[in-house]
């Protein structure tokens, strides 16, 4: 079992990814921190809420996948009552009476790549397993834009997830991180400094040489 949250490092950057989850490296910026407090703001635990229409939110829920060998914490699941009243969790769940629709949190505003999407959709496929309820919608709140994007999770992306997944399993279990790339992306990664990008060129074994060469000239 893995951590469900590195599936955006992954897609982000497989050596970003490897460099946290291999090397246990990390390195704050100022995207980081704001998006770390973000997080405690939402992540408690403690807060369960009865909304409009009898939606009950919990928060800071652990949520686990056995098939795709992920674990998370998911910042918000609701839990949506298929016929009026207000009732607690509990209620719902005795009579199976709900649907599920798990909230990701993120800092920015809605991206390009399905880094958060799958992320999103991982954490239904896990609550899926938990529940024995089908989950067919997650989403994804952006602070930047004040809005969620709301998120099909179809066959089409469901097999993106189990893919990365794969590859994130395949990549742990070989214990090798990948060689750096340079990219325009490198600029907004915390961890630009300790990846070295713009240093390492092929591999470690010239980047020693190059190392050796500078302290004898």
């Amino acid at each position: 079992m893995i951590p469900l949250s590195g599936i955006q490092h992954f897609l982000f950057c497989d050596r970003q990814w490897a460099l946290i989850h291999l090397e246990c490296q990390w390195q704050e910026n100022l995207l980081t921190a704001e998006g770390a407090l973000l997080h405690d703001r939402v992540d408690d635990p403690s807060v369960r809420k009865s909304g409009q229409h009898g939606i009950v939110t919990l928060r800071g829920l652990h949520v686990a996948s056995r098939r795709l060998g992920l674990f998370g914490v998911a910042d918000a699941v609701e839990f949506h009552p298929l016929t009026v009243g207000k009732r607690s969790v509990a209620e719902l769940m005795a009579g199976r009476d709900f649907t599920i629709m798990p909230v990701e949190y993120k800092r920015g505003h809605r991206k390009i790549n399905d880094c958060d999407r799958y992320q999103a959709a991982a954490q239904a496929i896990a609550l899926e397993e938990m529940f024995g309820v089908e989950v067919s919608h997650a989403a994804v709140f952006y602070w930047e834009e004040r809005r969620r994007e709301y998120i099909d999770v179809d066959d089409e992306i469901r097999s993106g997830v189990a893919e990365v997944s794969r590859r994130m399993h395949e990549t742990y279990m070989s214990g090798l991180t990948p060689h750096a790339k340079r990219t325009s992306a490198c600029r907004a990664c915390s961890m630009v400094d300790i990846c070295m990008s713009g240093r390492i060129k092929s591999d470690v074994t010239d980047y020693i040489k190059t190392m050796f060469d500078e302290e004898i000239a």
